[in-house]
């Protein structure tokens, strides 16, 4: 009887293809981890009163339009339109 050699499963090319996927994916979560904690994001200082700023800032902007009749009668009379809030 002829007996075969067999080879090891780490003499075969396709394995090695195929582990290599995933293989990197593991290398690469593991230096995204260490950048994120080498290099963390600094907290935001304040957030609440700058967006209360940012707010205001927002509805004096905002006040400054009219309607494009009462924009027109100003114009023509000279009259600041009056609030409609």
């Amino acid at each position: 009887m002829e007996q075969k050699q067999t080879k090891a499963w780490w003499q075969f090319g396709y394995v090695w293809f195929i582990m290599a996927g995933p293989i990197l994916v593991v290398i690469a979560s593991f230096i995204t981890a260490y950048l994120a904690i080498t290099n963390p994001d600094p907290p935001i200082e304040d957030y609440y009163r700058k967006g209360i700023e940012i707010n205001k800032t927002l509805d004096a902007e905002r006040d400054g339009l009219v309607p494009a009749v009462q924009g027109r009668n100003h114009a023509a009379t000279g009259l600041k339109p009056a609030e409609s809030d």
